[in-house]
Formats: C-alpha cells, structure tokens, sequence
C-alpha cells in the first residue's frame, strides 16, 4: 500500500484507497486464516479509517452504507462486505452512480450491475440526467442530517432535467475542503448553524485550504458572519458554483457584505421547494448551450436549399455514386447541421443578435472577461484582430521576440515600431525561458527618460510559454502600470484555456488578474500603500525603481485582453478559438475599431459546427471543468514521479523539473522541484503565489539527450513511427508531452511502458555493442547534452529601419515591404558570403522572417542586423524545417543600396518632422 506522501491529490488517494480495499478483501476471502491473514486484516482496518476521514464529502457511497461496510468487516462478514465494496468501486470506476441508482444490498440490483456503464453508446448516455451534488453546510447531528437529505430529496419530480444527491458538512473548512475535493459539487447551501473549524487531520485534505487564502483572518469573524464569508471564499477557488444562503439576520445586515457567488438568501425559512427549483434553474443557466441547440433544431426542421453548399442536409453525398463513404464515415447530423443560413433560429457571427450572442455572453461569465468573441480561425488570427483593433502605426509596441509567429506579422499588420524583449536563455536544453519583469521595466524606463512613453501603446506577451514557464501576470501589470498607468495588455494564452478551472493556476490567469487589480485599484488602502511610495520614492533613480515592487496608481486603467486556443486545451473543434476583454476603455475608445478589425480578419462563411463546440466547450468548463483540470494535473504529476524515480529511466531520461527550467532568482519559494523521493509532494499553491515565474506541471519536458536521439528524432522515429505516441514540440535535445483535459491514467502508463521499452532496448544495444560503437554513442550523448550553441538575443534593427538606437524600436512594416522589390534583395550562403561579409565587417540585415522548427520562433525579422551569435547559430542548427530560409540560395538580406536609399528617406522624413 502506497505512503499519503506517494499521492499528490486526495482524489487519486481516494480512487486507489477503494481498489486496495477490494483486493485486500478478495485476499482474505480467499483465505481467511493465518499469520498473513492477520497483517491483511490490520491493512483493512487502516484503508477504512483513512476513507473515513475522505468519505463524508461525497454522497456516493454515503455515510450510512460506508459504516455498515465497515461494520460488516468487524463482524467478519468478508464476503458481504468484499460483495459491497466490489460494486462501489466499479460503480466508482465507471461512473454508474452519476447514471443510476447502485443497489448496495446484497441480492438487489444484481442484474443492473452487470450492465457495463463504460460500454454504453454516447446515445445512451445522452439519454440519462446529468448527475450532480449538493453540500450543505450546518453542524447537525445525525438525525437532523438525514431529515435535511430526505427533505431534499423528496422534492424530486419526474420533470427534473437533473438530478442531485445531497452531502452535509459541519464546518466552513469542511465546506473549502469539500468543493476543492469533491467535483460533483455544484450548488452549496449554507445554513446559520455551521462552525468554522474542521475536525478532520488529514494533511492531503487541509492542503486544499491553502487554495482558498485568508482562512487564517476568518477566526477575527463573528460567528453569524462565517456563512458570508463561506459565499465569498467560495467565490475565490469555485467561482462556477452557485450558493445559497439561508439566514435569520435581517436584510439591512446582510445588504452591505460581500456575498460572493451567493444567488438568493432565503431568510429564516426551511421553504425546500423554491431552495430545490433555485438549484436546479442555478445548474441550468451553465447547462444551456444556446448556439449548439439551436443548431440542433434548425437541423431537425424540413427546408428546401436554394442558396449555397450542396453539402447542406447531405444532399451532395446522399445523391453521389462516388462519395458514400464520406457520409458513412461522419454520420448524417453534421451534414444536416450544414447551413449558411443566418435566420431560422441561428445568427450571424459578424453581427450576432441571437444564440451567438448569447454563447459569448456566457463565455465571458465563465472566463471572467467582461466581453468575449469566438473565432473560427484559430488564434492566429485572434492575435491579429487584437492588434489591429488596437495598435496604430508608429505606435510602439513592447513584444517578446520569442512568441508565436503571428504576432510578428500583426505587428507589421498594424505598422507597429517594435521594441523586442528577450526572455532568459536555457541553453543547456535549447530552449527560452519567459521575460524577466527587470528587463520589462527597464525598457519602459528608458523610453520614459527619453521621452516616449506616450507613444508606448502596448505589452504582449505569452502565457503560459510553450514550455509551460508561467509569468506572475498580476505582478507584471501592476509594475507596468506604475510606469504607465494606461498601457494595454494582450496576453497570448493559447495553451492556457484550462487555467481559468484551477484555483492554482486561475490566479495567474489575464481576466482573473485583471479583475482583481480593478477591484484592489478602487480601495483605500491601495490609495495609501501608492501616496506613500510615491513619497519615498521622490527622485528615486532607475536602479531603485527597478528593484522595487511598484505600486500602480488609484487612477489607472486595467486593459487587458487574452487570446485563447480553446481547441488546444479544452473541448473545441480544430481552430476554435476566443478573445477575452476586460478594458475599461473598451467601449468608449475601441469598439468600433475592433468590429473593423474582427470584421477584416473573420470569415463571412464562418463554420458552424466549430461555434457550436465552442458553445458546448463552455458548457463543458462550467459544470466540470474543475474536475477535469483536477485529473489532467494530477496525470501529469504520476507522469513526473514515475519517471523521476523509475531505476532504469533515469539513465536515459530526464524530467525536467522548475530547478532547471527558472533560475532560481525568479524563485523565491526556492521550490526547486514538485516532487523528491524524500520528502514527497510539495504544495504548488506557495511558488503559483510568490514566484516570478513557475512552472506548468501538465507540460512535462523530458530531456532524450542521454539516448544518443536529437528531439525531433525521438519524436518522429521512436514515439510516432514505432509506438504511435503523438507530440508536438521538441528541441534539440527535449521533447514535450502535454496533459489536457482528455489525458487518462492509461495514458500515461502506456507512455511510462514506451519508455522502459525504449530504455531496455537501449540497454541491450550499449550490451552488445563494441568499444567503437560505444565511443560513437557516448559522442552523440555529448553533443546533444554538453556541445551547444548559445542561443542568440536579439541583435537590433539596422538603422534603416530605426530612427532612435537608444530606445531601439524599430519600423518592422517598411522593412517587410521593401523586401517585396526583389530588387532590393541579394542571397547569401550561410557557410561562404554570409560569413565572409560579417567578418569584413558590412552589416547584414534580414529581409525575411526566418522561423526555425524547433524552435519555432523568429530568429530574425526583416530590418534585422545579423550578428555573429545568430549566424553561429543557424550553422549549429540540426533541424528539418527554417521558414523563411532556402537552402539552394541562402539567407535573403537587403543589399547595401537598398539600405542606404531606406535610410536617406528616414533621415529626410525626420528632419521634416
């Protein structure tokens, strides 16, 4: 039986605690007598003294049935209470009790239990009502407990589109552990009587406290006011959840507090049939999917097509001699689902009016934005809409110069003068890191002191990074604003859909960030934390500013926008994506220029079947996108541990853990990994808080040098070719796996089963291998894991295409452009003219983006100077693929004439000016 320290959540403690309990049974079923039999029995006893402690936060199995199971044991009723146990656990497993009543009597219900639930169609499962719990929190006795379930359920009625079982705590801590451990949990209903003390001490229980922040400060409140506060916790760590309060203060003293995601107060009232339709309507307003059922209906309705698409209603196939197998591979709805139709009940995402509108209203409830629009061209072109909608030419836009590649292009878009930042290097893995906030404010500073700032329109950034490095984002826009109290953010967040269901990772979220920094903007106490900085740091230099943490001023404004890839972590069609807004100056200063943007950049012939998944996405994150975040965490983490502590994996593989991938100064936690074999799980909750960066644990880089493969040979040659594991990113020497919301305990023992695989066949071939063959793999072990090239910061832009050096902002637009005039233009071969011109001292610029795979980055823009550590750069590559760069010409640059032409039109232009 594993140790509490071997698991990271209560969850997957709980799950293995009920299977360890049905094989230990099972053993002593079968043989009953003996000194093995006696160490079984004591090991039965702890797993039932440890769910004691887990059980009464959830509804299935219940208190009752969990103690006659445990009474059965005392009593020596093995096979009644292995019978028992069986049919939890597999209705655990399989999720059964969330479809159907699980009979736990011995002889009722055996049929029904032989049904395999996983086996049914998606039809089925369809059919059933979605299942989910209440808690109630009043520190009841027993009697009371179970007339307060009865009386809930009792109001059951046929009609019900759902159906939910009740779960009573005692304690305001009770109630924090229970919504961060218990997922079924949807609705809380918070009675006067609770106490604010939990008497559970189960330290994997009260870790979830953490999550919620300032429990510490509770035990200064009144007692009457624990179930506020209850509501307003909540709201911090479930924010998706509705509440209810039931109370015998007056209306005047409960007007005044912070209810959080309180829905209604019933006062001194025990009125269960309007607490019961209040549930149910609560769970409705997140169920509702307005696009997707409306698309449904209008694919039910009889119409003749006249218009475009011969796919419509399947037509086109149905009719062909050639292409049946199109329609038998996808079925009939998709294709009846198949319109260009903006009426009869559906709505046009250019102007939308109807269900689209709804849906994004909803999404920017459950994203926290204050507006959200779907795209159904991926994030690409979120990106673009964005800055067009907001960056003007000659605006000067702060950009790191490792993100994605359409943000280079939205710059040249939106004629933007760019000030690229350099994120950290990690040359012993080939790979960036993120942008340090130093670096941020110090390039704020300097176009402050030279007198720019009012040209600065915008900060964008990606979070989190491809490698999972994570940035402090509420930190970096409060400095930020220090500086420049109406700068605009765009966040690309298009591996951090997810984030917004985990308490953890929710806090380094855009919109979450975004609306706590307007809520603390509007208090006294920010008022005078920021009068009295502003008074200490009267004259201060840069060095000073630089090392202290700024505070912003009452009178700043949140911008903020995120980008989002929802098909990248959440349930979406290929493509689909959102913006999310939250900018106090949206609707007076940019709302008409982002409808102009958003109408350039969208389709006219937008897909419906990619809104309909977004709308249902959203559905999806609401109601349990907690849980599944939850579980896509948890896979990760038994992925870092089982590889981390596995004998022979560890000889060829490594996890690369925060230690390696964030310098300890951007760590004041000082934690340098989640998991040693010493001591454990350490709780992330401290680093999420503290720390400039940290690392997303669902991202697990491992690093294949020490298998003498490049990464982007293991990924294609060893992982898909042999073993049919999928990837995405790699770099020289790591290759990446990615957890999401799909990912299963199965998964990553297939993946942990590949790798011993791959390790034994190494170890059989280093076996038999001889000393020159041995010499050559230790050669290439060497080269991947010691011999690497640094990788290059930004160079600068040529002053062509830069009218100030000591800012260095340079106008990517124009340089784009001219390249169009091959005219302009010359080739020159990496290993021959390009080095012979660099080291004969000419300046070489860049005409093209050149984009490496991996890393998958610009390693240069057009208005480029190419410098020595790019060009030795691009020499050590070893990779398949660099956009932008043709191997049979060379590296595309600007001729000498051309530059000087670029450069006498900037110089007369600014002494016009």
């Amino acid at each position: 039986m594993q140790s509490m320290s071997d698991y990271y959540s209560a969850v997957q403690l709980r799950s293995d605690h009920w299977s360890a309990l049905r094989e230990r049974l099972a053993e002593l079923d079968r043989a009953p007598e003996g000194r093995r039999a006696n160490t079984v029995r004591n090991e039965i006893g702890k797993l039932f003294d440890s769910l004691a402690m887990i059980e009464p936060y959830w509804a299935f199995p219940g208190n009752a049935a969990f103690e006659q199971m445990r009474r059965q044991f005392e009593h020596g009723a093995i096979e009644d209470v292995l019978y028992t146990v069986r049919r939890v656990t597999r209705a655990l497993i399989s999720g059964a009790y969330r479809r159907r009543h699980i009979p736990l009597d011995r002889g009722v219900g055996d049929e029904a239990d032989n049904d395999d639930d996983a086996m049914l169609s998606l039809e089925a499962r369809a059919l059933s009502k979605p299942y989910f719990e209440v808690m109630i929190v009043d520190d009841v006795n027993e009697h009371q407990e179970r007339w307060l379930k009865s009386c809930m359920q009792s109001m059951r009625r046929p009609e019900d589109a759902f159906i939910y079982e009740p779960v009573v705590v005692p304690s305001l801590q009770d109630a924090l552990i229970g919504v961060l451990f218990n997922h079924n949990v949807q609705a809380v209903v918070v009675r006067p009587g609770l106490r604010l003390e939990s008497k559970v001490d189960l330290p994997i229980l009260k870790r979830y406290l953490n999550r919620a922040g300032g429990v510490e400060e509770i035990e200064e409140i009144a007692p009457e006011d624990y179930g506020p506060e209850l509501c307003r916790l909540i709201a911090k760590v479930r924010p998706e959840l509705d509440a209810y309060l039931v109370t015998d203060r007056s209306v005047e003293d409960i007007a005044g507090l912070d209810l959080g995601i309180c829905r209604r107060v019933f006062y001194n009232q025990e009125d269960f049939t309007e607490l019961h339709l209040n549930i149910l309507r609560g769970v409705n307003s997140r169920y509702k999917t307005p696009f997707f059922t409306a698309l449904k209906e209008y694919s039910k309705q009889p119409t003749g097509v006249f218009h475009a698409m011969p796919i419509s209603r399947g037509k086109s196939i149905s009719r062909s001699h050639w292409i049946q197998d199109m329609g038998a591979f996808y079925g009939p709805n998709i294709f009846m689902a198949e319109t260009s139709a903006t009426s009869g009940g559906l709505d046009s995402l250019l102007e939308p009016h109807g269900p689209i509108k709804d849906a994004q209203e909803r999404a920017a409830r459950a994203f926290g934005a204050k507006q959200t629009f779907f795209a159904t061209n991926g994030t690409s072109t979120c990106n673009k809409i964005v800055v067009q909608a907001l960056v003007r030419p000659g605006d000067i836009v702060l950009i790191d110069r490792d993100c994605h590649k359409s943000h280079h292009y939205g710059m040249v878009l939106a004629g933007a003068h760019v000030r690229y930042l350099d994120s950290y290097p990690l040359n012993e893995y080939s790979m960036y890191g993120a942008v340090p906030l130093h670096e941020i404010k110090r390039q704020l500073l300097k176009l402050k002191a030279a007198g720019k700032l009012h040209k600065v329109r915008m900060l964008l950034l990606t979070n989190c990074t491809f490698d999972g490095i994570v940035y402090n984002v509420e930190r970096v826009m409060e400095e930020c604003l220090a500086i420049k109290p109406d700068l605009i953010f765009l966040w690309d967040e298009a591996w951090f859909a997810f984030a917004r269901f985990g308490p953890t990772y929710r806090q380094r979220t855009a919109m979450n960030a975004a609306n706590t920094l307007r809520e603390r903007l509007r208090t006294e106490a920010h008022r005078k934390a920021y009068e009295k900085q502003q008074a200490e740091l009267e004259n201060a230099d840069e060095a000073t500013l630089l090392k202290t943490r700024l505070i912003p001023p009452p009178n700043a404004r949140v911008r903020v926008y995120a980008t989002q890839s929802t098909h990248k972590t959440l349930t979406a069609l290929r493509q689909g994506s959102m913006i999310h807004v939250n900018d106090q100056d949206f609707k007076g200063e940019v709302e008409a220029s982002f409808h102009e943007a958003y109408m350039t950049h969208t389709s006219t012939s937008p897909n419906y079947q990619i809104i309909a998944s977004l709308d249902v996405g959203r559905r999806q994150v609401e109601l349990e996108g907690f849980e599944f975040v939850q579980r896509q965490v948890e896979a990760a983490m038994s992925m870092r541990r089982a590889i981390a502590t596995h004998p022979l994996l560890k000889k060829y593989f490594k996890v690369l853990t925060a230690g390696d991938m964030i310098p300890a100064e951007y760590r004041e936690s000082k934690v340098e990994s989640y998991y040693s074999a010493d001591q454990g799980w350490v709780d992330i909750w401290d680093c999420w808080e503290k720390d400039e960066f940290v690392l997303d644990a669902t991202r697990v880089t491992l690093a294949v040098g020490g298998t003498g493969w490049d990464g982007d040979t293991f990924k294609t040659q060893i992982l898909m070719d042999k073993f049919g594991i999928q990837i995405n990113k790699t770099s020289r020497n790591t290759v990446l796996f990615m957890t999401n919301i799909g990912t299963t305990r199965s998964s990553v023992a297939y993946l942990i089963e590949v790798l011993v695989e791959i390790a034994k066949s190494l170890d059989d071939l280093l076996d038999d291998a001889s000393k020159m063959e041995r010499v050559a793999f230790e050669r290439r072990v060497r080269n991947l894991m010691q011999d690497l090239p640094p990788l290059p910061d930004f160079s600068r832009f040529h002053d062509a295409f830069c009218s100030d050096p000591e800012t260095g902002e340079g106008d990517i637009r124009t340089a784009f452009f001219l390249s169009y005039d091959e005219e302009n233009c010359d080739y020159l071969e990496l290993g021959g003219a390009l080095q012979e011109a660099l080291a004969s001292g000419r300046e070489v610029v860049s005409a093209s983006f050149i984009i490496p795979y991996p890393p998958g980055f610009p390693i240069l823009v057009p208005g480029q100077v190419v410098s020595r550590e790019i060009l030795d750069f691009m020499l050590a590559l070893d990779v398949n693929e660099i956009h932008g760069y043709r191997a049979e010409l060379g590296l595309r640059v600007f001729t000498d004439a051309a530059l000087k032409a670029q450069l006498d039109k900037r110089n007369k232009a600014s002494q016009g000016d």
